[in-house]
């Protein structure tokens, strides 16, 4: 006799059997309408909020930070007259800053295994989000998830990618990569930095990540690879009307300090600085743009299709 001739017998196994597909789910995430494929979102070792995100952050005086040093670096955001910095010795252990600047929400985010430092304006329909580490990861980037859906976030990607808001891409917001005297000195006492004062036992001093990025090894596979550059390469990364470019900073280097050059039809002009080292994009008027200072790896993998910048 069939088993399945029982029809009770033949709904349970078809539940069963249709569970995986219907129901997947990685550190509590609901995964079943993800926009990319569910085995390539890796587990990273720690749980979600393993690494726990800043959401009441501290600032104080540069001149009460006795901790940095005068090299170490920055992610710097300005609004108005006043500068803020977030300091990678921090960033290394939290990946995300939750910062209310006066009613104006600001998310910082930082992804040490892409080196990607990049800061979003967290409102999505008039309602500001807030976010976590999920402890997962897409392409070896970090995937962030919001507070009030639970969608999980591609942070280099800047949309959700799973969840309720999946689809919805956050506004980017253009930042800096300084070093801590040259910030200092830019700011001229106008400056707040996040403090070491956490809430969290870790020594900013130290990165957990060890010589990771000076290795070729990646610690995560990633979809797409190439071998033009050192996978740790510094690149500077922009998309603008469906075109994406990469300019490396070997070539920047080789070509000098300032670069005029266009993307998607747009006029650009970077800005090298081989002391931190870093790269600013701006357009013609002088804004700062909204670029990308990340790993060659893990710009080319999210964008495979990137043209590259040559020095001549």
């Amino acid at each position: 006799m069939n088993r399945f001739n029982n029809p009770l017998i033949l709904a349970m196994a078809l539940l069963l059997f249709a569970q995986p597909a219907l129901s997947q789910t990685k550190n509590g995430f609901e995964l079943g309408n993800a926009l990319v494929p569910v085995e390539e979102i890796l587990r990273g070792g720690p749980p979600r909020d393993g690494i726990p995100s800043i959401n009441n952050p501290v600032f104080q005086d540069p001149a009460d930070a006795e901790l940095w040093r005068s090299d170490d670096l920055m992610l710097t955001y300005d609004q108005g007259e006043v500068s803020f910095a977030y300091p990678i010795g921090i960033l290394n252990w939290h990946e995300i800053v939750n910062h209310d600047l006066g009613g104006t929400p600001l998310l910082i985010t930082f992804c040490p295994l892409c080196g990607t430092g990049m800061a979003f304006d967290p409102r999505v329909d008039g309602r500001s989000l807030t976010f976590g580490v999920s402890g997962l990861l897409y392409n070896s980037d970090l995937l962030m998830y919001d507070h009030q859906t639970e969608s999980l976030w591609s942070q280099i990607e800047g949309r959700a990618v799973s969840g309720p808001l999946a689809g919805t891409e956050l506004e980017p917001v253009a930042i800096r990569h300084e070093l801590w005297h040259r910030w200092r000195e830019r700011v001229e006492g106008s400056g707040k930095v996040l403090s070491a004062d956490t809430g969290h036992r870790r020594n900013y001093r130290m990165s957990p990540y060890g010589d990771y990025d000076h290795s070729e090894r990646l610690y995560f596979p990633v979809t797409h690879t190439s071998r033009k550059y050192h996978p740790k390469t510094w690149v500077l990364g922009w998309s603008h009307n469906g075109e994406s470019k990469a300019w490396p900073f070997p070539e920047l280097a080789d070509h000098g300090a300032v670069l005029e050059d266009r993307i998607g039809g747009k006029a650009v002009q970077l800005h090298y600085d081989p002391e931190v080292p870093s790269a600013e994009l701006r357009d013609e008027s002088g804004n700062l743009l909204p670029a990308t200072r990340a790993f060659w790896f893990a710009w080319y993998t999210f964008h495979p299709n990137t043209s590259v910048f040559e020095a001549e």
